[in-house]
């Protein structure tokens, strides 16, 4: 019985096709934009996520004093 024979290459990943069809599509400018657009929607989740969990401690801590 013999072995299998392995793959000299690997498969690409979806996010390795995506990336080549971007390639193709959008010249380097509009990937540029692209991915900063991204980095910003993920950058504003980050903080929303920070707003809600100190929204979350100050409420634990008790009520805010007036003077």
């Amino acid at each position: 019985m013999q072995a299998a024979p392995v793959r000299a290459t690997a498969i690409p990943s979806v996010t390795d096709a995506l990336r080549a069809v971007e390639s193709l599509l959008m010249s380097s400018g509009q990937r540029t934009a692209r991915r900063n657009a991204w980095s910003s929607v993920l950058e504003d989740r980050r903080r929303a996520k920070d707003r809600v969990e100190a929204q979350r401690v100050i409420e634990a801590v008790g009520p805010a004093r007036t003077s």
